[in-house]
C-alpha cells in the first residue's frame, strides 16, 4: 500500500468536511474525566441505538477507554471551534482540558465519564467492541 504524506491527507481529508464534531469524555479507573475532539464518528444503528468513534490508540483518551469502557458523546455547534481547538490540541495527561475550555461538566445517569454542559446534545454510551483498523480503532 502507498504511503501517503501529509499533504496528500490533507487533501483528501478536505473533500469530506465537514464534519461532526464532537467532544468525547472518559474516564480512568480513578474516575478523572478526560475530554478529547473527534470528528471520526458515526452512527451505526438507530435500533438498537449504536454510535461509533474512531480513536488512536496513543490518545490518553484510549487508554481510558480500556480501563472503563464508557464514553460521553457531546455534540459541540459551530460557535465552538475554540473549545474543540483546546480539547484537540493538548493531552489530558498534562492539562486539565476543562478548565482550559471553560468546560462545565455533570454527572451522567448511565456511565461514569460526565457529560459537558456546554453542548447542546450529549449521548452517554458503553463500549460494545474495540476494533483496529490501521493506525486507529474503531470504538463501538
Amino acid at each position: 500500500m502507498e504511503k501517503m504524506g501529509l499533504n496528500k491527507i490533507m487533501k483528501i481529508s478536505k473533500q469530506i468536511f465537514p464534519r461532526v464534531v464532537a467532544l468525547i469524555c472518559t474516564s480512568n479507573k480513578e474516575k478523572k474525566p478526560n475530554v478529547m475532539t473527534a470528528s471520526f464518528l458515526m452512527p451505526i444503528s438507530f435500533e438498537p441505538k449504536i454510535l461509533a468513534v474512531s480513536i488512536a490508540p496513543t490518545r490518553y483518551s484510549f487508554e481510558n477507554l480500556k480501563e472503563v469502557p464508557e464514553f460521553t458523546l457531546n455534540v459541540l455547534t459551530k460557535e465552538m471551534k475554540e473549545i474543540a481547538k483546546i480539547c484537540g490540541s493538548f493531552s489530558g495527561r498534562k492539562f486539565d482540558k476543562f478548565k482550559m475550555a471553560n468546560l462545565k461538566i455533570e454527572k451522567s445517569e448511565k456511565v461514569l465519564p460526565p457529560v459537558i454542559k456546554n453542548c447542546p446534545i450529549s449521548f452517554e454510551c458503553k463500549v460494545l467492541e474495540m476494533k483496529e483498523f490501521g493506525d486507529h480503532f474503531l470504538v463501538v
